[in-house]
Protein backbone atom coordinates (compact mmCIF):
# COMPACT_ATOMS: atom_id res chain seq x y z
CA UNK A 1 0.00 0.00 0.00
CA UNK A 2 1.26 3.45 -0.87
CA UNK A 3 1.06 6.27 1.67
CA UNK A 4 -0.09 8.68 -1.07
CA UNK A 5 -3.78 9.29 -0.51
CA UNK A 6 -6.05 8.02 -3.30
CA UNK A 7 -3.26 6.49 -5.42
CA UNK A 8 -3.65 2.83 -4.45
CA UNK A 9 -5.65 0.86 -7.03
CA UNK A 10 -5.90 3.79 -9.44
CA UNK A 11 -4.46 4.15 -12.96
CA UNK A 12 -1.47 6.11 -11.61
CA UNK A 13 -0.44 3.89 -8.73
CA UNK A 14 3.03 3.34 -7.25
CA UNK A 15 4.04 0.77 -9.89
CA UNK A 16 3.33 3.10 -12.80
CA UNK A 17 5.04 6.46 -12.10
CA UNK A 18 5.13 8.14 -15.52
CA UNK A 19 7.42 11.14 -15.91
CA UNK A 20 6.49 14.64 -17.01
CA UNK A 21 7.47 18.29 -16.77
CA UNK A 22 5.50 20.79 -14.69
CA UNK A 23 5.55 24.25 -13.16
CA UNK A 24 3.40 26.08 -10.63
CA UNK A 25 2.24 29.64 -10.18
CA UNK A 26 4.60 30.03 -7.22
CA UNK A 27 7.53 28.51 -9.14
CA UNK A 28 7.13 29.01 -12.92
CA UNK A 29 10.42 27.28 -13.74
CA UNK A 30 9.66 23.93 -15.45
CA UNK A 31 11.00 20.84 -13.70
CA UNK A 32 10.68 17.05 -13.83
CA UNK A 33 8.07 15.18 -11.83
CA UNK A 34 6.61 11.70 -11.52
CA UNK A 35 2.86 11.24 -11.35
CA UNK A 36 1.40 9.33 -8.42
CA UNK A 37 -2.39 9.37 -8.12
CA UNK A 38 -3.62 12.95 -8.48
CA UNK A 39 -0.26 14.41 -7.47
CA UNK A 40 3.07 15.19 -9.07
CA UNK A 41 6.12 14.19 -7.07
CA UNK A 42 8.67 17.00 -7.44
CA UNK A 43 11.89 15.21 -8.45
CA UNK A 44 13.93 18.39 -8.42
CA UNK A 45 13.00 18.82 -4.78
CA UNK A 46 13.80 15.18 -4.09
CA UNK A 47 17.18 15.55 -5.84
CA UNK A 48 18.06 18.56 -3.70
CA UNK A 49 18.60 16.24 -0.73
CA UNK A 50 20.49 12.96 -0.30
CA UNK A 51 17.74 10.72 -1.69
CA UNK A 52 19.34 9.99 -5.10
CA UNK A 53 22.92 8.98 -5.78
CA UNK A 54 25.09 11.99 -6.82
CA UNK A 55 25.46 10.71 -10.40
CA UNK A 56 21.67 10.92 -10.84
CA UNK A 57 20.79 14.13 -8.96
CA UNK A 58 21.95 16.58 -11.64
CA UNK A 59 19.52 15.10 -14.20
CA UNK A 60 16.57 16.32 -12.13
CA UNK A 61 17.86 19.89 -11.91
CA UNK A 62 17.24 20.21 -15.67
CA UNK A 63 14.08 21.79 -17.08
CA UNK A 64 12.99 18.72 -19.05
CA UNK A 65 13.50 14.95 -19.25
CA UNK A 66 16.43 15.12 -21.69
CA UNK A 67 19.30 14.57 -19.23
CA UNK A 68 17.54 11.77 -17.41
CA UNK A 69 16.62 10.01 -20.66
CA UNK A 70 20.22 10.23 -21.87
CA UNK A 71 21.50 8.65 -18.62
CA UNK A 72 20.42 5.22 -19.88
CA UNK A 73 18.80 2.07 -18.48
CA UNK A 74 20.88 1.78 -15.27
CA UNK A 75 19.73 5.25 -14.17
CA UNK A 76 16.13 4.64 -15.31
CA UNK A 77 15.95 1.38 -13.36
CA UNK A 78 17.66 2.74 -10.23
CA UNK A 79 15.39 5.78 -9.98
CA UNK A 80 12.26 3.77 -10.63
CA UNK A 81 13.09 1.21 -7.92
CA UNK A 82 13.99 3.95 -5.43
CA UNK A 83 10.75 5.82 -6.06
CA UNK A 84 8.62 2.68 -5.74
CA UNK A 85 10.34 1.75 -2.46
CA UNK A 86 9.91 5.24 -1.06
CA UNK A 87 6.23 5.53 -2.03
CA UNK A 88 5.41 2.14 -0.51
CA UNK A 89 7.23 2.75 2.79
CA UNK A 90 5.16 4.80 5.20
CA UNK A 91 8.29 5.85 7.09
CA UNK A 92 9.02 8.30 4.26
CA UNK A 93 5.60 10.00 4.37
CA UNK A 94 6.43 12.73 6.86
CA UNK A 95 9.77 13.48 5.21
CA UNK A 96 8.59 13.77 1.60
CA UNK A 97 4.87 14.52 1.65
CA UNK A 98 5.59 18.21 1.05
CA UNK A 99 7.02 17.31 -2.38
CA UNK A 100 3.62 16.08 -3.60
CA UNK A 101 1.99 18.83 -5.66
CA UNK A 102 -1.74 18.46 -6.50
CA UNK A 103 -2.37 18.16 -10.24
CA UNK A 104 -4.91 20.96 -9.93
CA UNK A 105 -2.06 23.33 -8.97
CA UNK A 106 0.35 22.58 -11.83
CA UNK A 107 0.85 23.53 -15.43
CA UNK A 108 2.12 20.66 -17.59
CA UNK A 109 4.62 21.16 -20.42
CA UNK A 110 6.11 19.27 -23.36
CA UNK A 111 7.99 16.53 -21.51
CA UNK A 112 11.16 16.47 -23.64
CA UNK A 113 12.76 18.43 -26.49
CA UNK A 114 11.87 16.59 -29.72
CA UNK A 115 15.00 15.91 -31.75
CA UNK A 116 13.63 14.11 -34.82
CA UNK A 117 10.18 12.74 -35.60
CA UNK A 118 9.36 9.63 -37.63
CA UNK A 119 5.80 8.42 -38.19
CA UNK A 120 5.11 4.84 -39.24
CA UNK A 121 2.20 3.09 -40.95
CA UNK A 122 2.16 -0.15 -38.97
CA UNK A 123 -1.48 -1.24 -38.62
CA UNK A 124 -2.47 -3.79 -41.23
CA UNK A 125 -6.14 -3.01 -40.60
CA UNK A 126 -5.60 0.72 -41.16
CA UNK A 127 -3.46 0.23 -44.27
CA UNK A 128 -5.94 -2.24 -45.73
CA UNK A 129 -8.88 0.09 -45.06
CA UNK A 130 -7.17 2.97 -46.88
CA UNK A 131 -6.17 0.63 -49.70
CA UNK A 132 -9.78 -0.43 -50.18
CA UNK A 133 -10.88 3.21 -50.31
CA UNK A 134 -8.25 4.50 -52.72
CA UNK A 135 -7.53 1.36 -54.81
CA UNK A 136 -10.82 -0.57 -54.85
CA UNK A 137 -9.82 -2.59 -57.91
CA UNK A 138 -6.40 -3.61 -56.58
CA UNK A 139 -4.93 -5.44 -53.61
CA UNK A 140 -5.45 -3.32 -50.47
CA UNK A 141 -1.78 -3.55 -49.42
CA UNK A 142 1.04 -2.42 -51.68
CA UNK A 143 3.79 -5.00 -52.39
CA UNK A 144 6.29 -3.50 -49.91
CA UNK A 145 3.92 -3.20 -46.95
CA UNK A 146 4.58 -6.63 -45.40
CA UNK A 147 8.28 -6.42 -46.18
CA UNK A 148 9.20 -3.32 -44.18
CA UNK A 149 7.70 -0.82 -41.73
CA UNK A 150 6.58 2.00 -44.02
CA UNK A 151 7.22 5.45 -42.55
CA UNK A 152 8.09 9.07 -43.24
CA UNK A 153 10.04 11.84 -41.50
CA UNK A 154 7.81 14.44 -39.87
CA UNK A 155 8.47 17.93 -38.56
CA UNK A 156 9.79 17.98 -35.00
CA UNK A 157 9.22 21.73 -34.64
CA UNK A 158 5.44 21.33 -34.78
CA UNK A 159 5.19 18.60 -32.13
CA UNK A 160 3.15 20.22 -29.34
CA UNK A 161 1.97 19.25 -25.87
CA UNK A 162 -1.55 18.08 -25.14
CA UNK A 163 -3.95 20.99 -24.71
CA UNK A 164 -2.36 23.13 -27.42
CA UNK A 165 -5.05 24.49 -29.74
CA UNK A 166 -4.74 23.38 -33.38
CA UNK A 167 -5.26 25.98 -36.07
CA UNK A 168 -6.94 24.58 -39.17
CA UNK A 169 -4.22 24.24 -41.83
CA UNK A 170 -4.34 25.69 -45.33
CA UNK A 171 -2.89 24.25 -48.51
CA UNK A 172 -3.65 23.20 -52.05
CA UNK A 173 -6.56 20.84 -52.67
CA UNK A 174 -8.86 19.75 -55.44
CA UNK A 175 -12.16 21.63 -55.60
CA UNK A 176 -14.83 22.17 -58.27
CA UNK A 177 -12.74 20.55 -60.97
CA UNK A 178 -9.70 22.70 -60.27
CA UNK A 179 -6.97 23.37 -57.72
CA UNK A 180 -7.51 25.96 -54.99
CA UNK A 181 -5.56 27.18 -51.96
CA UNK A 182 -7.42 27.45 -48.70
CA UNK A 183 -8.30 25.85 -45.36
CA UNK A 184 -8.57 22.09 -45.21
CA UNK A 185 -12.13 20.81 -45.35
CA UNK A 186 -11.19 17.27 -44.36
CA UNK A 187 -9.30 17.75 -41.12
CA UNK A 188 -8.78 14.42 -39.37
CA UNK A 189 -7.02 12.76 -36.44
CA UNK A 190 -4.78 9.75 -36.15
CA UNK A 191 -4.78 7.93 -32.81
CA UNK A 192 -1.23 6.67 -32.28
CA UNK A 193 1.26 5.46 -29.69
CA UNK A 194 4.64 7.18 -29.50
CA UNK A 195 8.08 6.10 -28.27
CA UNK A 196 10.99 8.34 -27.31
CA UNK A 197 14.68 7.48 -27.61
CA UNK A 198 16.81 8.02 -24.53
CA UNK A 199 20.23 6.73 -25.56
CA UNK A 200 21.51 7.83 -28.96
CA UNK A 201 23.87 6.18 -31.45
CA UNK A 202 26.70 7.20 -33.74
CA UNK A 203 26.15 7.77 -37.45
CA UNK A 204 26.50 4.46 -39.27
CA UNK A 205 25.47 2.35 -36.25
CA UNK A 206 22.31 0.31 -36.88
CA UNK A 207 20.20 -0.74 -33.88
CA UNK A 208 19.13 -4.37 -33.59
CA UNK A 209 15.57 -5.33 -32.60
CA UNK A 210 16.80 -6.82 -29.31
CA UNK A 211 18.35 -3.45 -28.35
CA UNK A 212 14.94 -1.77 -28.18
CA UNK A 213 14.82 -1.53 -24.37
CA UNK A 214 18.43 -0.30 -24.25
CA UNK A 215 17.58 2.73 -26.38
CA UNK A 216 13.92 3.60 -25.79
CA UNK A 217 12.99 5.47 -22.62
CA UNK A 218 9.20 5.34 -22.65
CA UNK A 219 5.74 5.48 -24.20
CA UNK A 220 3.10 8.19 -24.63
CA UNK A 221 0.06 9.00 -26.75
CA UNK A 222 0.07 10.83 -30.08
CA UNK A 223 -2.52 12.56 -32.23
CA UNK A 224 -0.98 13.07 -35.65
CA UNK A 225 -3.48 15.56 -37.09
CA UNK A 226 -4.04 15.08 -40.82
CA UNK A 227 -5.51 17.29 -43.54
CA UNK A 228 -6.80 14.56 -45.83
CA UNK A 229 -7.70 16.76 -48.78
CA UNK A 230 -4.30 18.50 -48.79
CA UNK A 231 -2.55 15.17 -48.34
CA UNK A 232 -4.46 13.49 -51.17
CA UNK A 233 -3.28 16.11 -53.69
CA UNK A 234 0.34 16.44 -52.58
CA UNK A 235 1.47 12.98 -51.46
CA UNK A 236 2.36 11.52 -54.87
CA UNK A 237 5.18 10.75 -55.51
CA UNK A 238 7.07 11.74 -52.33
CA UNK A 239 4.52 11.26 -49.56
CA UNK A 240 3.08 13.37 -46.70
CA UNK A 241 4.10 17.01 -46.40
CA UNK A 242 1.86 20.02 -45.61
CA UNK A 243 -1.11 17.76 -44.93
CA UNK A 244 0.74 16.38 -41.88
CA UNK A 245 3.44 18.86 -40.80
CA UNK A 246 1.21 21.57 -39.30
CA UNK A 247 0.78 19.86 -35.88
CA UNK A 248 1.37 16.64 -33.98
CA UNK A 249 0.11 16.50 -30.38
CA UNK A 250 1.63 14.31 -27.66
CA UNK A 251 0.49 13.55 -24.12
CA UNK A 252 2.19 15.06 -21.07
CA UNK A 253 3.18 11.81 -19.35
CA UNK A 254 5.87 9.39 -20.52
CA UNK A 255 5.38 5.88 -19.16
CA UNK A 256 8.66 3.99 -18.67
CA UNK A 257 8.89 0.70 -20.56
CA UNK A 258 9.30 -1.26 -17.32
CA UNK A 259 5.87 -0.06 -16.14
CA UNK A 260 4.34 -1.84 -19.14
CA UNK A 261 5.87 -5.23 -18.29
CA UNK A 262 2.39 -6.55 -17.42
CA UNK A 263 1.03 -5.32 -20.77
CA UNK A 264 3.41 -7.33 -22.94
CA UNK A 265 1.55 -9.75 -25.18
CA UNK A 266 2.15 -11.85 -28.27
CA UNK A 267 2.48 -9.84 -31.48
CA UNK A 268 0.67 -10.91 -34.67
CA UNK A 269 2.35 -13.57 -36.77
CA UNK A 270 4.12 -12.17 -39.83
CA UNK A 271 3.84 -13.72 -43.26
CA UNK A 272 6.12 -13.58 -45.15
CA UNK A 273 8.86 -13.88 -42.55
CA UNK A 274 10.77 -10.59 -42.23
CA UNK A 275 14.36 -10.20 -43.35
CA UNK A 276 17.02 -11.00 -40.77
CA UNK A 277 17.52 -7.43 -39.53
CA UNK A 278 13.80 -7.25 -38.65
CA UNK A 279 13.57 -10.62 -36.90
CA UNK A 280 12.99 -10.58 -33.14
CA UNK A 281 14.27 -13.17 -30.69
CA UNK A 282 11.52 -12.02 -28.29
CA UNK A 283 8.67 -10.77 -30.43
CA UNK A 284 6.00 -8.99 -28.38
CA UNK A 285 3.41 -6.25 -28.55
CA UNK A 286 1.80 -4.07 -25.87
CA UNK A 287 -1.81 -4.71 -24.88
CA UNK A 288 -3.00 -1.10 -24.93
CA UNK A 289 -6.62 -0.08 -25.43
CA UNK A 290 -7.08 3.44 -26.77
CA UNK A 291 -10.19 5.56 -26.54
CA UNK A 292 -11.00 8.31 -29.05
CA UNK A 293 -13.54 10.90 -27.88
CA UNK A 294 -15.00 13.68 -30.05
CA UNK A 295 -16.57 16.52 -28.05
CA UNK A 296 -16.80 14.22 -25.03
CA UNK A 297 -18.41 11.27 -26.84
CA UNK A 298 -16.36 8.12 -27.38
CA UNK A 299 -16.34 7.20 -31.07
CA UNK A 300 -13.72 4.43 -31.15
CA UNK A 301 -11.61 2.03 -29.04
CA UNK A 302 -8.53 1.08 -31.10
CA UNK A 303 -6.40 -1.87 -29.94
CA UNK A 304 -2.61 -1.53 -30.11
CA UNK A 305 -1.83 -5.25 -29.73
CA UNK A 306 -3.04 -5.76 -33.32
CA UNK A 307 -0.20 -3.73 -34.86
CA UNK A 308 1.63 -5.76 -37.53
CA UNK A 309 5.02 -4.06 -37.10
CA UNK A 310 6.32 -3.79 -33.53
CA UNK A 311 8.16 -0.78 -32.04
CA UNK A 312 11.37 -2.83 -31.95
CA UNK A 313 11.10 -3.48 -35.69
CA UNK A 314 10.32 0.18 -36.34
CA UNK A 315 13.47 1.24 -34.48
CA UNK A 316 15.61 -1.34 -36.30
CA UNK A 317 14.31 -0.27 -39.69
CA UNK A 318 14.68 3.43 -38.87
CA UNK A 319 18.40 2.91 -38.27
CA UNK A 320 19.10 0.08 -40.74
CA UNK A 321 20.76 2.49 -43.19
CA UNK A 322 23.06 3.83 -40.47
CA UNK A 323 20.90 6.82 -39.52
CA UNK A 324 21.88 7.96 -36.03
CA UNK A 325 19.62 8.33 -33.00
CA UNK A 326 19.54 11.29 -30.62
CA UNK A 327 18.06 11.72 -27.19
CA UNK A 328 14.52 12.95 -27.77
CA UNK A 329 13.97 11.23 -31.11
CA UNK A 330 10.26 10.47 -31.35
CA UNK A 331 8.83 7.68 -33.45
CA UNK A 332 5.13 6.94 -33.61
CA UNK A 333 3.20 3.83 -34.56
CA UNK A 334 0.97 5.32 -37.20
CA UNK A 335 -2.81 5.11 -36.88
CA UNK A 336 -3.88 2.38 -34.47
CA UNK A 337 -6.83 0.51 -35.94
CA UNK A 338 -8.38 -2.82 -35.07
CA UNK A 339 -10.41 -5.21 -37.25
CA UNK A 340 -13.84 -3.62 -36.76
CA UNK A 341 -15.38 -0.17 -37.29
CA UNK A 342 -15.54 0.61 -33.58
CA UNK A 343 -11.78 0.04 -33.30
CA UNK A 344 -10.58 2.31 -36.11
CA UNK A 345 -8.32 5.22 -35.22
CA UNK A 346 -9.20 7.91 -37.78
CA UNK A 347 -12.31 9.68 -39.05
CA UNK A 348 -11.20 8.75 -42.57
CA UNK A 349 -11.98 5.15 -41.65
CA UNK A 350 -14.83 5.69 -39.19
CA UNK A 351 -16.83 7.66 -41.80
CA UNK A 352 -15.38 5.73 -44.76
CA UNK A 353 -13.93 8.84 -46.39
CA UNK A 354 -16.97 10.94 -45.45
CA UNK A 355 -19.61 8.58 -46.83
CA UNK A 356 -21.02 7.50 -43.43
CA UNK A 357 -21.26 10.38 -40.91
CA UNK A 358 -20.81 9.78 -37.19
CA UNK A 359 -23.76 10.75 -35.00
CA UNK A 360 -22.97 12.59 -31.74
CA UNK A 361 -25.14 12.74 -28.58
CA UNK A 362 -26.16 16.35 -29.26
CA UNK A 363 -27.81 15.27 -32.52
CA UNK A 364 -25.08 16.64 -34.78
CA UNK A 365 -23.08 14.57 -37.27
CA UNK A 366 -19.45 14.62 -38.33
CA UNK A 367 -17.54 13.37 -41.31
CA UNK A 368 -14.40 15.39 -40.56
CA UNK A 369 -13.55 17.92 -37.85
CA UNK A 370 -15.32 21.26 -37.59
CA UNK A 371 -13.97 24.42 -35.96
CA UNK A 372 -14.43 24.21 -32.20
CA UNK A 373 -14.32 20.41 -32.07
CA UNK A 374 -12.23 18.85 -29.30
CA UNK A 375 -10.58 15.46 -29.66
CA UNK A 376 -9.26 13.52 -26.65
CA UNK A 377 -7.29 10.28 -27.00
CA UNK A 378 -6.60 8.23 -23.89
CA UNK A 379 -5.37 4.70 -23.23
CA UNK A 380 -5.15 2.00 -20.59
CA UNK A 381 -2.98 -1.09 -20.12
CA UNK A 382 -2.97 -4.09 -17.77
CA UNK A 383 -1.03 -3.53 -14.56
CA UNK A 384 0.07 -5.70 -11.63
CA UNK A 385 -2.47 -7.82 -9.72
CA UNK A 386 -5.32 -6.97 -12.07
CA UNK A 387 -4.83 -3.22 -11.81
CA UNK A 388 -5.17 -0.90 -14.79
CA UNK A 389 -2.47 1.56 -15.85
CA UNK A 390 -3.55 4.83 -17.46
CA UNK A 391 -1.40 6.51 -20.11
CA UNK A 392 -3.03 9.89 -19.65
CA UNK A 393 -4.55 11.63 -22.64
CA UNK A 394 -3.71 13.87 -25.55
CA UNK A 395 -6.25 16.63 -26.18
CA UNK A 396 -6.60 19.26 -28.88
CA UNK A 397 -9.28 21.75 -29.98
CA UNK A 398 -9.59 22.94 -33.57
CA UNK A 399 -9.50 26.71 -34.08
Amino acid sequence: MTWVEGAEGGPFGPHHLPYGVFSTRKDPQPRVGARIGDYVLDLRGLASGPFFMPWIRHAFHAHDLGEFMAAGPPAWRTVRLQLIEMLLDGRYAAQYRHLLVPLSDVRLHLPFPVADYVDFYSSEHHAANLGRMFRPDSEPLLPNWKRLPVGYHGRSGTVVASGTAIRRPAGQRRADGGIVFGPSRRLDIEAEVGFVVGVGTELGEPVRTDEFADRVFGVFLVNDWSARDIQAWEYQPLGPFLGKSFATSISHWVTPLEALAWARTEAPEQDPAPLDYLKESDRFAYDLTLSVALNGAEVSRPTFADMYWTPAQQLAHMTANGASLRTGDLFASGTVSGPERGTWGSLQELTWAGRDPIGLPDGSERTFLEDGDTVAISATAPGPDGAVIGLGEVVGTVL
